[in-house]
């Protein structure tokens, strides 16, 4: 047996038992053993995913939910599937995963469905040739740690370039992940069809301006911030064809989605544009893969809401919605879904401003919070360490300062919540709130499982 060999053994059986621990006496670290395993062998990723055709998830927005639509399906058609559910989607969590699901006996095919954060898409790359690379969409998000985002897409690419057998799978509708110069096969995704009338980009959306002359892009149909049916009149640089899409709107509530995708109808248990997205990316893949639509459809069905992605609970009788929110365009998107109510509501506003949310919270002013004038909005709860910026954001906006309840106590705050004068609640809370306050709720028997 080699050094390697030995090395590789001893960072495998380190990490799981530092997973053991992690996860029954500190009850979390989901980081933590890939740390330990990386620190004995820095290439361990090389052999724990052998054995494993490799689906890789990144982009801005909606690679949690996308993640758990692809490895939910691929378990709808029998086929055996891991994936880091808990959204540790840097090198240490993906090797904590792999660590974790990792039989040194078992040389089955399988699949490994895995989230990648951006700025890591490069060092797993390194060591994994995936079979897909999914790229949902580029937003601005966390500028303190990725810039604008030009600098997402070329950290993306540093990973992509090391990889050109990988296949691409790309959300059409993003300009930025048009005519992209690797050699990669290219698969597009998009909408032909969408509730947004206007043909006028916003202000404040992030990609206004054609990649290659710099000239303002035209658009047939906006989805929603600058994703959409874009063209540049100067260049002519414009929407690649579309492999997969979404052909009509049946049903849209703020429950769920009733769309077809290449003319076939299915149900989206997830309400909102976003998840839409989610789920035509997700079926991209199934058909890539041969999947049919019954298996397609029953995955759907059953698809649940889970770790602060919509995520329902039960508070002292109050229906609450857990909904993570982390840069302006998936807030304003979840804005839109509460606008979709037709019947009074309460909502509860958590703004942190941790490392992994981003130290710079004036993104806050991208969101336009006045479309919730509009809507039935009644207690309006406020928290997390920038409550106060939050409370100032929501006063700007209009909405009546009498309904603020601001409180940073989380005991407190869940007795308030349950005491609204309305029965359904929304929480719209950035990562590091969404984590903490579920780990509160966890302890005080609101969640079962925690990770």
């Amino acid at each position: 047996m080699s050094k390697i060999k030995l090395k590789s053994i001893c960072a495998i059986l380190c990490g799981k038992i530092t997973l053991f621990l992690s996860k029954h006496i500190l009850k979390g670290g989901s980081n933590f053993p890939g740390k330990i395993a990386l620190k004995l062998d820095k290439s361990i990723l090389k052999d724990i995913s052998k054995n494993y055709s490799v689906i890789l998830i990144t982009g801005t927005n909606g690679k949690t939910t996308t993640t758990s639509m692809i490895s939910n399906l691929l378990k709808e058609n029998n086929l055996e599937t891991i994936t880091n559910e808990t959204g540790a989607n840097m090198l240490p969590g993906i090797v904590s995963c792999l660590i974790q699901n990792y039989k040194f006996k078992n040389s089955n095919k399988k699949y490994a469905v895995l989230e990648v954060d951006e700025a890591n898409v490069k060092f797993i790359t390194e060591y994994i040739t995936p079979e897909y690379i999914a790229i949902t969409n580029l937003f601005r998000d966390q500028l303190d740690r990725y810039g604008e985002v030009y600098t997402t897409l070329n950290k993306i690419l540093e990973g992509i370039v090391k990889v050109p057998e990988s296949t691409l799978l790309l959300n059409g509708d993003e300009s930025l992940l048009g005519k992209l110069d690797v050699p990669n096969k290219k698969v597009y995704y998009g909408f032909y069809d969408s509730l947004n009338k206007d043909t006028t980009v916003d202000t404040n959306a992030d990609a206004k301006f054609c990649k290659f002359c710099k000239a303002p892009y035209h658009y047939n149909f906006i989805t929603y911030n600058h994703l959409g049916d874009f063209y540049c009149p100067n260049c002519g640089y414009k929407r690649e064809e579309l492999k997969y899409y979404l052909s009509s709107f049946d049903e849209i509530t703020a429950d769920y989605s009733k769309i077809k995708f290449n003319d076939t109808e299915f149900t989206i248990t997830q309400s909102g544009i976003y998840n839409i997205y989610n789920a035509l990316c997700a079926y991209s893949i199934a058909k890539e893969l041969k999947i049919n639509n019954d298996v397609i459809r029953a995955s759907f069905d059953k698809q649940d809401s889970s770790f602060g992605r919509q995520e329902i609970l039960n508070i002292n009788g109050k229906s609450v919605k857990i909904i993570l929110v982390k840069n302006p365009a998936g807030y304003n998107q979840a804005l839109d879904l509460l606008s979709l109510n037709d019947f009074p509501y309460s909502c509860c506003f958590m703004l942190n401003d941790n490392y992994a949310d981003g130290r710079d919270v004036s993104w806050i002013w991208d969101v336009y919070f006045e479309k919730l004038h509009d809507t039935k909005i009644k207690d309006i709860f406020i928290s997390g360490t920038r409550m106060y910026d939050m409370a100032v954001r929501l006063k700007t906006a209009n909405l009546n300062t009498n309904s603020f309840i601001i409180e940073e106590d989380y005991g407190k705050l869940t007795e308030k919540i349950s005491q609204s004068c309305e029965d359904r609640v929304y929480i719209l809370a950035t990562y590091t709130a969404m984590i903490n306050y579920r780990k509160y709720l966890y302890s005080n028997g609101y969640i079962k499982k925690l990770w």
